[in-house]
């Protein structure tokens, strides 16, 4: 199964207003660009508003965070200049609230709880490694998580991050034996056939950051026997 990528024609919109668009990222997109030189979703979004509104000249548009390539969910890009610093603001303080749902091979002990580790990233593997106690160079990272539903072969669990490390959701759920599936990288058996991991970036809760409204987005599931089945969960 190839991997299907996000162009303007099939972009999945879950939001749009004049300061922002939230996007349900699909596995095979980039969010920026990188060494690889595939067109990031970054790029798609400013082509998209531009054929929608019928702009001239440049789009303006501002990564406010990222998921991994992998990775499927929410992605918010802010649409103005004015937008764009609160924004990095509300996410710099940690005044948003990030919710992912993850299929694990193994129910973690306990089935609801807190993990902290210490992780520390190696560039040239692209990895981090998650340490019970603190070593040089690493960073703190907690997340909390709940058991949602065990399956057959799989329990999905939903997870709050309370802090954002590169990888940390799959480094630390990787070093308690609860590797994602479909991750390789992070100890699961086998990857996906279109490369993704089953790692979705839910639900994303925010104060707007120029109308002061609350507000929470939900990205509907990918299109997967597995997510299929746990579909009719709120």
């Amino acid at each position: 199964m190839s991997k299907i990528v996000s162009t303007p024609k099939n972009l999945q919109v879950i939001y749009e207003d004049n300061h922002l668009i939230v996007i349900n990222k699909r596995a095979g997109d980039l969010v920026q660009g990188d060494k690889t030189g595939d067109a990031p979703l970054s790029e798609v979004v400013k082509i998209y508003l531009k054929e929608k509104h019928n702009k001239p000249g440049n789009v303006y548009l501002g990564v406010v965070h990222r998921l991994d390539r992998p990775t499927t969910g929410i992605v918010l890009f802010a649409k103005t200049s004015k937008a764009l610093p609160r924004l990095n603001k509300i996410f710099a303080e940690r005044k948003n609230q990030k919710t992912y749902w993850a299929m694990v091979q193994k129910t973690p002990t306990p089935k609801n709880g807190t993990l902290i580790h210490y992780l520390k990233r190696n560039p040239k593997q692209n990895k981090s490694y998650a340490h019970i106690n603190e070593v040089p160079e690493s960073k703190k990272g907690i997340l909390h998580y709940i058991t949602l539903q065990e399956l057959d072969r799989y329990t999905l669990l939903e997870i709050d991050l309370e802090t954002g490390r590169h990888h940390q959701i799959r480094s630390q759920l990787s070093s308690i034996g609860s590797s994602i599936k479909g991750d390789l990288k992070y100890g699961f058996n086998r990857s996906n056939p279109d490369a993704s991991i089953h790692l979705h970036a839910r639900k994303l809760k925010l104060v707007h950051p120029v109308q002061k409204e609350e507000m929470t987005f939900i990205a509907p599931l990918p299109k997967d026997p597995l997510w299929d089945a746990v579909k009719n969960k709120s």
